[in-house]
């Protein structure tokens, strides 16, 4: 019996012993999950708009692979704290240098205009101002149509090409629903030069909008039309007019009028004869 017992005892020792050594084989045979080497970058705790200016409160730091860095973004709180943003930012996404306004550079709409242009505001007519698709971020370009003395018939000029909207009414960035609406007054961002012209041209007369792809950028000749280019009668024939590079409207030489003016006690008459 003793024999048999202690065989029994043996079979089940190597039993075990090889259910062990099986068990332990699987367990480290497993391939095991390699854990990427991650870094963290400054992140928004809530989505937020351009123009908006970042608090300390509303940052925090969020895990990112370190093999897959991500360019221009920032490591402190305190490097984003009190920047105002360009662009819209969603909660959790690293911010980037390209998204901030400079530093200094103020809030709102002045922290959207790069060093060199200019941010200008014109009346929109807003039945003529393309149904309300004025957006921001589209491109337009600026007619003006004022009269010329002496026959004071109008002329239709084009005084400005592909120029960006960048505010239409108080907002600088488009309805996310996709909705249009009116707004009687946009904001073009412009280089120095045209905004010059512009201010002259809105001197003039009445100023109009002309949408366009925003992928067109080519520039034609500025040229300017009168009443004579839509098969009616014939008006007075009109000087050429241009609007210079310097944004001063100029008329071809003509001989100058004859003016006659009448005093006659309190009362005063001009009459202009050409």
């Amino acid at each position: 019996m003793n024999a048999r017992r202690l065989l029994s005892a043996l079979l089940l020792a190597l039993v075990g012993s090889a259910f062990f050594t099986f068990w332990l084989s699987k367990k480290f045979s497993k391939p095991q999950a390699v854990v990427p080497h991650q870094r963290q970058y400054v992140a928004l705790v809530k989505p937020a708009d351009a123009g908006e200016t970042l608090q300390k409160a509303g940052l925090t730091m969020v895990d990112w692979p370190e093999a897959s860095p991500v360019d221009g973004a920032f490591a402190k709180v305190d490097d984003v704290a009190g920047r105002t943003l360009l662009y819209p930012v969603s909660a959790g996404e690293p911010i980037t240098e390209h998204q901030l306004a400079a530093q200094g550079a103020g809030a709102g709409l002045s922290a959207r205009i790069p060093d060199g242009m200019r941010a200008i505001s014109l009346k929109s007519d807003q039945i003529v101002g393309v149904a309300g698709f004025l957006l921001p971020g589209t491109h337009v370009d600026v007619l003006v149509t004022y009269h010329i003395e002496p026959s004071n018939a109008p002329v239709t000029a084009t005084v400005l090409q592909d120029a960006e909207i960048i505010a239409a009414g108080q907002k600088m960035q488009p309805d996310p629903d996709g909705k249009v609406a009116p707004v009687d007054v946009v904001t073009l961002l412009v280089n120095p030069m045209d905004a010059e012209r512009v201010v002259l041209a809105s001197m003039q007369g009445s100023v109009h909008f002309v949408l366009r792809n925003g992928d067109d950028h080519t520039h034609v000749d500025e040229t300017s039309a009168d009443l004579s280019e839509l098969g009616g009668p014939q008006p007075p024939k009109l000087a050429p007019v241009k609007l210079s590079a310097k944004g001063v409207i100029s008329v071809s030489t003509l001989p100058p009028p004859y003016v006659v003016q009448t005093v006659a006690g309190d009362k005063q008459t001009r009459e202009i004869f050409q």
